[in-house]
């Protein structure tokens, strides 16, 4: 039984962090153009997607346990 509320949490928080992560590229994406336009910023805007990587890297690690979790769970015959 705790198998499975651990594999809703997993999957709850990958939902969440993919709604993060595409909230916090946006958001750095629309300041890149902004600094490029009148701060004078050499990179471009497209360096903001790099703030995804981490958000990516989660995403995943939540994915796979929740995997684990509900086969476990599954397995275990409840």
């Amino acid at each position: 039984m705790k198998s499975k509320y651990l594999s809703y949490l997993f999957t709850s928080l990958a939902i969440l962090l993919s709604n993060v992560m595409c909230a916090t590229v946006a958001y750095n994406y629309c300041c890149m153009q902004y600094e490029i336009l009148y701060a004078g910023y050499s990179a471009p805007a497209s360096v903001a997607f790099l703030f995804g990587i981490p958000y990516a890297i989660g995403i995943i690690i939540c994915a796979i346990l929740a995997c684990f979790f509900h086969k476990r769970y599954r397995n275990s015959g409840k």
